[in-house]
């Protein structure tokens, strides 16, 4: 075993699992800048993860069954499940993706590297441990569930009694919601929502987390991931029955407007309520719009059972040009995060 002695990354600790000849000494060498990196051999790696371990990245020849055999006996384990597990592919091929996610891939890079590209994946995906005790994360889920069901009892009940809503009401929440899911998981967001709310909260609880999930998976800046942020929690406010005229008014930011009024229009032109098509729907809304119909998909509703991830995002494929695919494929690897 080799380990980086990088005196200026200790905020992440890496393990970087190869069957190749270098040992995967240029992929080692870009991840050292971003924390201490562990390289092993496929079969040496351990049944559990270390403590303090942010996530392993395998580097393997996924055309040979014994690389391929040695990952799957021991990733597939439950001591692997909360952890980051990114692969690397020869080359950016469907199939190899395909059989990456099969082994348990939460994300995946491929070949010629693109090192800042790489960098951008981790600090997304790899938690940073610098400053939090793990001990304290459900503490911090529980923190960002509770402050986020507060702005929904806002809007759904506050609002449509006459009390205002303001953009600080929303802000107030956004740093504990974005840290609960950095330092938690998807998983377990959805999880705790899931057993103490229902209805309308639950839902756009629901947007939120894959909103804010699947902002840190593309690596957005801190400010994109707040705006996406704020105009998740806002973007059912119209459930409340509440004209969407009593927002439009100085402090809220265009962009949120624009998530609660258009987060139903398609590509296609064929959505609602004004029709929108093609560039006319911002980008900001395309991504809303693909965690909003995720989420209905995957809740249970009174009319039927949930559907799992995999069949909600295929049939969200299946809508063709009425979704933005570009994007919904770069949500897939969030969706693989979910179901690991």
């Amino acid at each position: 075993m080799t380990s980086s002695d990088n005196p200026t990354s200790p905020k992440r600790r890496l393990l970087l699992a190869s069957d190749r000849g270098d040992h995967s000494s240029e992929l080692a060498d870009i991840l050292q800048s971003v924390g201490e990196v562990d390289t092993i051999a496929t079969s040496d790696i351990p049944e559990a993860p270390a403590g303090d371990l942010s996530g392993i990245v395998v580097d393997i020849n996924l055309r040979s069954p014994e690389s391929v055999q040695q990952v799957r006996n021991k990733l597939s384990g439950e001591a692997y499940r909360a952890m980051p597990r990114l692969f690397v592919l020869a080359d950016a091929i469907h199939h190899g993706s395909m059989q990456a996610w099969a082994l348990g891939a939460t994300d995946t890079i491929s070949r010629p590297f693109d090192a800042q590209g790489i960098l951008q994946r981790i600090r997304s995906a790899f938690p940073d441990s610098d400053g939090f005790d793990t001990t304290d994360r459900g503490k911090v889920l529980n923190r960002g569930v509770a402050a986020a069901h507060a702005v929904m009892v806002k809007i759904f009940e506050k609002l449509p009694a006459g009390v205002p809503l303001t953009l600080n009401d929303i802000v107030e929440v956004e740093n504990k919601v974005l840290k609960a899911i950095k330092h938690s998981s998807l998983r377990e967001w959805l999880t705790t929502v899931g057993c103490h709310h229902a209805g309308s909260y639950r839902h756009c609880l629901f947007v939120t987390g894959f909103a804010v999930a699947f902002a840190q998976h593309l690596g957005m800046r801190e400010d994109d991931q707040r705006r996406l942020t704020r105009a998740a929690v806002l973007h059912d406010v119209g459930k409340a029955f509440v004209p969407v005229a009593i927002l439009d008014k100085p402090g809220f930011p265009p962009e949120m407007l624009d998530v609660v009024l258009h987060h139903h229009e398609l590509l296609d032109g064929t959505g609602y309520p004004d029709g929108l098509r093609g560039n006319q729907i911002s980008d900001i809304v395309r991504l809303t719009t693909i965690v909003d119909i995720h989420a209905a998909l995957v809740e249970k509703r009174a009319y039927r059972l949930p559907f799992t991830h995999a069949k909600a995002f295929m049939m969200m494929e299946q809508m063709g040009d009425k979704l933005d695919q570009h994007l919904l494929k770069a949500f897939r690897p969030v969706i693989a995060l979910r179901s690991s």
